[in-house]
């Protein structure tokens, strides 16, 4: 398994990881791109697995980027051990100027804004929607009367326009990381064929030293 840990990690110690990486997220970074030159496929069809892993980052389906990346790949015939491997561009560093960048974008072009008339922030939206859900779905079982204000207000603020402004700079991020990866992973793969050419040229020059000794 690819992203499989031999020892799992406390809790804490997982949520810290997440925030931080062990040696830093420049560290992360290249070992994400180490990963991403050795994969056993042609260049292009890695960039295009970068490309819908990087696109997925812009959608408003936070703990499904995964999965979102895995459709996308399928999409345009990417590698998608590429795709979740680039989805890892969303962090806790990025994630915020991702959001901002989106939810901006996408209220201009529906020409809406942001209500900040409700005295919630971008992250108390979230939290009343998930409240509002929870609520509504516990409701089934009683007689309380569902009330889906905030997860109205959440769909028409948030998440729509979050849906429809990703779009613009997901494709021109998920552009650049392709045609930033992929003449690196040419040249990666062109210097490994080389290596392997020069050691079997050396077997094959010992053979030859072998077979002409008495």
């Amino acid at each position: 398994m690819v992203f499989k840990r031999r020892n799992k990690l406390p809790p804490l110690t997982w949520l810290a990881r997440s925030l931080w990486p062990k040696g830093g997220w420049h560290r992360a970074a290249l070992y994400l791109q180490h990963r991403l030159h050795r994969l056993p496929d042609t260049p292009q069809t890695i960039s295009r697995g970068v490309f819908a892993g990087i696109f997925s980052v812009f959608t408003p389906f936070f703990g499904l980027h995964f999965f979102v990346a895995y459709a996308l790949v399928k999409l345009v015939r990417g590698n998608v051990i590429a795709a979740l491997l680039a989805t890892f561009v969303g962090n806790p560093l990025t994630y915020v100027p991702i959001g901002i960048v989106s939810l901006k974008m996408g209220h201009f072009i529906l020409g809406t804004e942001f209500d900040h008339v409700h005295e919630r922030s971008f992250l108390g939206k979230f939290v009343d929607a998930a409240d509002d859900f929870w609520r509504n779905f516990l409701a089934i079982f009683s007689d309380a009367d569902a009330n889906w204000d905030a997860l109205g207000r959440f769909f028409h603020e948030v998440f729509l326009p979050y849906l429809v402004g990703g779009i613009v700079p997901g494709l021109v991020a998920g552009l650049v990381g392709y045609y930033v990866t992929l003449p690196m992973i040419v040249a990666y793969q062109a210097r490994r064929r080389k290596k392997f050419k020069a050691k079997l040229e050396k077997l094959r020059i010992k053979a030859q030293a072998n077979h002409r000794k008495p």
